[in-house]
């Protein structure tokens, strides 16, 4: 499944993995599964994640991007143009996907607890194949490191075996960022030599080896293999031979490097997670109003993600199944229009939806959880999302098929006005006065920030502190907050109660 590898490679800009079949996922994360059948009744599943990938690819209409390999990848697959993250954050979006459940009802927002300590017992995507006979194994980085995954990446539940973490992982923090100009030497992003590195690689070129030797193994049962890997998330070494491709002479400033208009500051991603690194500290910016550009990168004169805009929440994500959204073999010369046109669904999907889908193409189909939050916590095998396989089919017969209103999002925050301490980017449980709730349609994007109790984990929609609103019919960029124009009164409040609710289904 893997072939035509080399060694100094980069998730970032082409990843020369010819992974014949993947599905981007997360966001914040970005994820990316592959299914390949290897007999009639087995269906093995390549799952690979790749860590703060925006959509800033060929096959996404990026007119920037140089990756051949992910476009050649769309040709065979079904495409999702609209696919978000549940939270534009590292551990909650992992845990939300792979449990499929909503950071609500995960009740964990931030790094520090394990949910099946604070929450409940979830089954996990993983874990359900594994139940069920397969072979679980995950290579880099799964499940996010740490207290959010009792610091063994949810083993034994999730996995047959010990997960693999690459070596090299303790020196992605080390100064081989060198400048030659007097201010602060940056050590988040730079090409490298790979050959000059420690032991001579990089953490996601280990994770590469370690997929290839597993996937060369002859192995009885079928099996389930996550790939995580790390880049583009900062610090970001990448290999030197891939500047011819992207000079940064090719990169400017965006053009809405712009706070949006009519938009509260309970909005503002303050860019701590940069901060706090020991050479940006040297530059002595304060905080947290200068501006720098940031997934978002420079978008709304914002770094990274933390938010509930666009540019943070929406993933690529591509379904690619043999002999079912390509032929093997097949050399793509069929006169059929859809088949020669990359299978895109413009419906708005969530990395929730992916537990179902993929359980459901394996004849593992689990059941949807009860509406309200007490009783899915209850359950501990069930998705709050929807199996995509019917716009799959839909996609596959140039049909279309009735689908949920849009896709929910949150983000927390610790109050009103931006902060480093406590981190608005980052809060703690305890330190959440306010969530942001988003729901993107496809045509809008509303968002309320509402009074939140860190006790009880639930909101309070008698206090809504902010709205926003974008049009993206006329504003894909979501520059003009319209939520207090009168003229979308109607569509706003129709959005607003389906986002109260939590109710997408038509």
């Amino acid at each position: 499944m893997l072939r035509n590898t080399t060694t100094d490679d980069d998730t970032n800009v082409t990843r020369n993995t010819n992974i014949k079949q993947k599905m981007p996922l997360t966001a914040i994360l970005f994820l990316i599964t592959s299914l390949s059948i290897t007999s009639a009744s087995n269906l093995n599943v390549l799952l690979v994640i790749v860590d703060d990938l925006r959509p800033a690819l060929g096959c996404y209409n990026d007119p920037k991007a140089f990756t051949p390999n992910m476009d050649r990848l769309a040709e065979r697959s079904v495409l999702f143009d609209k696919a978000y993250a549940q939270q534009a954050l590292c551990a909650p979006s992992r845990n939300s996907l792979l449990t499929s459940r909503r950071p609500d009802t995960l009740g964990l927002y931030d790094f520090y607890s394990y949910w099946r300590k604070v929450a409940g017992n979830f089954t996990t995507l993983p874990q359900h194949f594994k139940s069920n006979g397969y072979t679980t194994a995950s290579l880099g980085k799964v499940f996010h490191p740490g207290a959010s995954s009792n610091g063994n990446d949810d083993s034994p539940y999730s996995w047959s075996e010990k997960p693999f973490h690459p070596q090299t992982d303790r020196y992605k923090d080390a100064p081989v960022c060198g400048t030659r100009s007097s201010s602060p030497a940056s050590n988040l992003v730079c090409p490298v030599r790979v050959s000059s590195m420690p032991n001579s690689t990089l953490p996601d070129i280990e994770t590469l080896n370690a997929a290839k030797a597993f996937l060369s193994g002859n192995r009885r049962e079928p099996f389930f293999l996550a790939v995580g890997f790390q880049k583009p998330h900062i610090p970001l070494k990448y290999p030197r031979r891939f500047l011819k491709y992207h000079p940064l002479t090719k990169f400017s400033v965006p053009k809405n490097y712009e706070w949006p208009l009519n938009v509260s500051s309970v909005a503002y991603n303050p860019w701590t997670d940069l901060r706090r690194r020991s050479d940006v500290e040297k530059l002595g910016l304060e905080c947290p109003w200068e501006k720098i550009p940031r997934w978002s990168l420079g978008e709304h004169a914002e770094w990274a993600k933390y938010s509930n805009y666009e540019v943070a929440l929406r993933v690529p994500l591509l379904i690619s199944i043999p002999n079912i959204t390509f032929r093997v073999n097949d050399k793509f010369e069929s006169s059929d229009y859809c088949r020669l046109q990359s299978m895109i669904v413009q419906e708005p999907v969530e990395l929730l939806d992916i537990f179902p889908t993929v359980a459901e193409l394996a004849n593992v189909k689990i059941s949807t959880c009860p509406n309200e939050i007490s009783h899915s916590r209850i359950s501990d095998l069930c998705t709050e999302g929807s199996s995509l396989v019917p716009l799959i089919k839909a996609a596959l017969t140039c049909k279309s098929v009735p689908w949920k209103i849009g896709a929910i999002s949150q983000y927390p925050r610790p109050g009103l006005q931006p902060s480093c301490k406590p981190s608005s980017d980052e809060p703690r449980l305890r330190e959440i006065r306010i969530m942001g709730y988003t729901l993107r349609t496809l045509r809008y994007r509303y968002t309320a920030w509402v009074g939140f109790s860190p006790i009880t984990k639930t909101p309070d929609w008698r206090e809504i502190f902010a709205e926003e609103m974008y049009d993206h019919k006329i504003d894909q960029e979501e520059n003009i907050n319209v939520a207090y124009s009168k003229r979308f009164e109607r569509e706003k409040s129709e959005l607003k109660q389906t986002l109260m609710t939590g109710r997408t289904a038509r």
